[in-house]
């Protein structure tokens, strides 16, 4: 196994005790999963990029247009180099003495500062069109993901039945399909985490962060340990309820509402079964129950538990979000701002996923 029998790659950390690298060697008809295979996952993560942008600029941009989606027209600022230092450098909100001394700095009244301030915000505030761009190559990519999945799976003997997936562990062939959907998966992440820098910011920034980097791990190391199938089927869980969330958020980019809570109830439901109730009782329940303890098991185990507690987190927004806004009727917008269609009722609030 890569020309290494000790250190980082040593069976007794990778494999459940009696299992050997040994155990994994291929032939010219069975092939196993070998870690060089994941370094594909660069150049993989590079084309989903350029695939994406093309995407965005000759289909989502087209149907946003075409549907109804416009931007906001703001404000412009007028220049002003004290006031923009103060902005890049300091903080987009300055406090009361700071609006005073700027004031005093730009020889400008202080109410004149504090909707300079707002206006400048606006201005960075990410435009409809770029959230509906994203949404649309998000459903786009997680649709695809979620029933190509399923025609991979709904043939396999441990799809229905989940006892079947850990027998003769390690020893399971690896089909070639499920390597390139598990590559497909692994280049999608990486390519989140490449461009979170240019994309919208969700108010849940540092839990999509925690969790692009739980599921980047996760996928890795049960590559790494033959949990191949295993692997498949916490990826579907997840991404059953995801195109679903996306397809909520173009809705409401669009203003069709009804059909947008309808649709956002669906995503709820789905959700929450799947990753509250299938993920723990039956995926999850048949991991820890059917394979023995070692490193690399306890190490999944830790990472299956964030992402359980991402999960918990995300269902309460849900519901709260589903009694205090389509119940109830909470007001959608924040009355605050004319900076920008608010964020504070929409569905990227909630969950993010995933």
């Amino acid at each position: 196994r890569m020309g290494v029998s000790g250190g980082f790659w040593h069976h007794e950390f990778w494999l459940p005790p009696g299992a050997t690298w040994e155990d994994l060697k291929g032939s010219a008809d069975t092939h196993y999963p070998q870690p060089q295979d994941l370094l594909l996952c660069i150049p993989g993560a590079l084309l989903l990029i350029f695939v994406r942008c093309l995407f965005e600029r000759t289909v989502a941009l087209p149907l946003g247009r075409g549907l109804g989606v416009s931007d906001k027209q703001r404000p412009k600022v007028q220049p002003n180099a004290t006031l923009e230092s103060f902005y890049v450098l300091l903080g987009r909100t300055p406090k009361e003495e700071d609006l005073i001394s700027l004031a005093k700095q730009s020889d400008l009244p202080i109410r004149k500062v504090e909707a300079w301030f707002r206006h400048r915000q606006a201005q960075d505030h990410p435009k409809l069109m770029k959230k509906f761009c994203e949404a649309s190559w998000r459903f786009t990519f997680y649709f695809t993901s979620f029933f190509s999945g399923l025609a991979l799976l709904y043939d396999k003997p441990w799809f229905w039945d989940p006892t079947v997936c850990w027998l003769k562990f390690p020893q399971q062939p690896l089909p070639p399909a499920l390597g390139w959907f598990y590559l497909l998966e692994l280049s999608f992440y990486c390519s989140l985490v490449a461009t979170l820098p240019f994309d919208v910011k969700r108010k849940d920034f540092k839990e999509q962060i925690i969790h692009h980097i739980a599921t980047i791990t996760l996928i890795f190391v049960s590559y790494c340990a033959n949990m191949i199938r295993f692997g498949v089927m916490v990826m579907l869980v997840h991404d059953a309820s995801d195109y679903i969330l996306e397809l909520a958020k173009m809705l409401h980019y669009l203003k069709w509402q009804r059909v947008c809570d309808a649709v956002f109830v669906a995503f709820a439901v789905v959700f929450i079964l799947s990753r509250l109730v299938v993920f723990p009782l039956i995926v999850y329940y048949y991991f820890v129950t059917k394979l023995p303890l070692f490193p690399i098991s306890c190490l999944i185990n830790a990472f299956l538990g964030v992402l359980q507690l991402l999960h918990i987190f995300w269902s309460y927004l849900i519901i709260h979000m589903i009694f205090s806004v389509i119940l109830r009727g909470g007001k959608r917008q924040d009355a605050r701002s004319d900076t920008e269609e608010s964020d504070s009722s929409e569905a990227e609030d909630p969950a993010k996923n995933q």
